[in-house]
């Protein structure tokens, strides 16, 4: 029977556009996807140099158009990794056009872009996919399931952290510091993750928040000379002058789940120390999950059914094939895997649903990431209110 294949066209370049990339081009190499993914189409700014970039990453054609992109038959995935101000627009395009459309995290730079795109998603009924890539981790998605099998009983407790260190005073103003792009800071860049994350694994919504403090440290950064390679640490360039900076540089909350259990939330990207420490721990009745990306191959699992006499946090390594999710793809026992893998384990599991199948755990899509983005939008009007706000009256 002769493999079905499916044309990408891929929206934007920079540091998404290079992951993304490399994804669709090493799912067929380690996975069996059926339909296999063609890289037809790169669209890139003319400053962006497309040829370039086309001819790195192995895309077929070039665009400096993205609407004529999208309404091109030949494709039948859009991939949109462009900053967060342009998703809403050019979804809603795509979902016009009738294609499949995948979509860089956070969603939308606001709620209402959110669920406009959910809204036309649905009317249209087309798929759509969210790059929440963390869930693709083996050690994540392992947590996920264990969960869901009632290994730590009902939930207590949530705490979620994603701390990095990177946005020094002396990195210029690149466009994650400004609000028209960006939409937020370490909220919507940061918060998004383990927000999405934290939902996943315990499968259950956040209901209430409250305590939400939102602070940029450094007010003003020097203005930056050339492109930003995506804007973190590679390719910035200082340049004269200095502007002002319109997003968080941390934000912290409390919430509550719809099972009962209280949580804390924190993103920063000036927490020196922490270059990627995305992370959760969780506590329930029978026992507790702890991970941390800086160690993603690991995930740890404290047994409180076990005797007193013996129970410990055990550090599970999530490599081995025949028992943790994505691993059977990859390497032999504790041959660990990287960041990059994430996305080419979401990259298989779009393809399997594209093609009728079932991915290994869920995907997020339009209509879920509106979900995450409800929690975003509360928290910041929590820190604006300084009160408790329910879930329920964000929409």
């Amino acid at each position: 029977m002769a493999q079905k294949t499916v044309n990408i066209a891929l929206i934007g370049q920079g540091f998404m556009g290079r992951t993304h990339s490399n994804a669709w081009t090493q799912v067929s190499r380690f996975f069996h996807p059926n339909p296999r993914p063609v890289l037809h189409t790169s669209f890139g700014q003319p400053e962006e140099n497309p040829p370039v970039f086309a001819e790195k990453w192995g895309w077929q054609n070039i665009s400096t158009n993205w609407k004529k992109t999208m309404h091109d038959p030949a494709i039948q995935i859009v991939d949109i990794v462009t900053p967060n101000y342009m998703h809403a627009t050019m979804a809603k395009e795509a979902v016009k056009a009738g294609k499949i459309v995948c979509c860089e995290k956070p969603i939308a730079g606001t709620l209402k872009e959110a669920r406009e795109m959910a809204e036309a998603a649905k009317k249209a009924h087309v798929k759509t996919f969210v790059w929440y890539c963390y869930r693709r981790c083996p050690a994540v998605a392992l947590a996920h399931q264990l969960v869901a099998q009632g290994k730590i009983g009902q939930i207590r407790h949530v705490r979620a952290r994603y701390l990095q260190d990177w946005a020094t005073e002396a990195v210029p103003l690149i466009w994650r510091f400004d609000k028209k792009i960006a939409g937020s800071g370490s909220h919507g860049d940061l918060c998004a993750h383990i927000v999405d994350m934290t939902r996943f694994v315990t499968g259950e919504e956040i209901t209430e928040i409250c305590g939400a403090i939102v602070e940029t440290f450094v007010k003003e950064r020097t203005l930056m000379s050339g492109t930003a390679a995506g804007g973190i640490a590679a390719g910035m360039q200082a340049g004269k002058g200095k502007g002002k900076v319109t997003v968080d540089d941390a934000t912290l909350f409390l919430a509550r789940f719809s099972g009962g259990a209280v949580a804390s939330f924190e993103a920063a990207r000036q927490a020196t120390g922490n270059q990627n420490r995305n992370g959760f721990e969780i506590n329930g009745t029978k026992g507790a999950l702890r991970f941390d990306f800086e160690r993603m191959n690991e995930l740890e699992y404290y047994d409180a059914t076990a005797p007193r006499a013996v129970q410990g946090w055990t550090n599970i390594m999530c490599t081995h094939g025949g028992d943790h999710p994505y691993a059977a793809a990859w390497w032999p026992d504790a041959h660990i895997i990287g960041y990059e893998h994430s996305f080419t384990n979401m990259a298989a599991d779009i393809l399997a649903v594209v093609g009728g199948g079932k991915p290994v755990v869920p995907l997020p899509d339009f209509q879920d990431a509106y979900q995450t983005q409800r929690v975003l939008e509360a928290a910041l009007i929590s820190a604006a209110k300084k009160r408790w706000i329910k879930l329920a009256s964000v929409k």
